[in-house]
């Protein structure tokens, strides 16, 4: 059926909803990665089906990692896409496809993974993404949809506008499964843009939570939660401290709170935030004299 994946079984699904989230496109904060790390943590979960990374991954740019112990090479960790299946409390099936975004045959990825989703009998198809925006960190994640619908759209809220930007596979997948009857919607969070090269533990609670709701899912994000209270407020303290940097959030907040100046993605006159960015790493990882 496949020529570059490897099925390992067949599993018994319920109504299942496939959640992609692969590395190597738009994640700031790392918001979906770590998302989809919490939700491969918090349910057992079966390997349905691995991926030639061979065929698939340019390993010069993503190497495996080799494993030495007291000088002994003891292995190898490629990196290779994988979907995996698991049952949430509510006992409804969901289908987690993860891993590095290939680098190489995008359209036959997109064929197979389609192919095998509707083999399973996927309902519907969430991607979770995150992008740099011009949003204070003050402020609740807002949530941006890509979806096959107009009402799949709006019950997330979208950017209203005509635009054309690079997209990742996950995109590719998207369309594929619209093309093929699946609804699909993609969450993208809106992360500021000073800290999007750091965790956002927010903007991972806002896409599990709305996952949650699409999904009729039952998701904790508390862990996430009291970790963005901290996050926050160790911003908040770094930002007390500089005049223009409480300027920068300042504008911010107002344009975020009048929903009007500067659209979704485009940073107009702002200050490129650079400067906040790098004392903000600096202080987060206790390096702040």
């Amino acid at each position: 059926m496949t020529e570059l994946a490897t099925v390992h079984h067949w599993p018994s699904l319920e109504r299942p909803l496939l959640v992609m989230a692969l590395e190597g496109w738009i994640d700031a904060g790392f918001a979906s990665t770590s998302a989809m790390s919490a939700l491969l943590a918090a349910m057992p979960n079966t390997l349905v089906a691995d991926f030639d990374s061979d065929a698939l991954i340019d390993h010069r740019a993503r190497r495996p990692v080799m494993r030495i112990v007291d000088g002994v090479l003891d292995g190898l960790r490629w990196p290779v896409p994988t979907l995996r299946a698991a049952t949430d409390r509510t006992g409804r099936s969901l289908l987690l496809l993860s891993g590095p975004e290939p680098d190489m045959r995008w359209h036959q990825f997109t064929r197979e993974v389609v192919q095998l989703g509707l083999r399973l009998g996927v309902e519907m198809v969430v991607g979770l993404g995150a992008f740099p925006a011009p949003v204070p960190h003050t402020r609740a994640v807002r949530l941006a949809a890509t979806a096959s619908t107009p009402e799949l759209a709006r019950r997330v809220g979208f950017i209203p506008a005509t635009i054309e930007v690079p997209s990742g596979i996950q995109s590719s997948l998207e369309h594929g499964f619209a093309q093929a009857g699946v609804p699909c919607v993609g969450l993208w969070a809106r992360v500021p843009h000073y800290v999007s090269a750091m965790p956002y533990p927010a903007a991972s609670a806002a896409l599990l939570e709305e996952l949650a709701v699409l999904g009729g899912l039952e998701i904790d994000t508390k862990t996430f939660r009291a970790a963005a209270a901290k996050t926050s407020q160790q911003i908040d303290e770094l930002v007390a401290g500089s005049e223009e940097h409480a300027a920068l959030v300042r504008q911010l907040e107002l344009q975020h709170d009048q929903e009007q100046g500067l659209s979704a993605t485009n940073f107009g006159d702002l200050p490129s935030g650079d400067e906040l960015a790098a004392e903000l790493e600096r202080f987060l990882r206790g390096e702040q004299q």
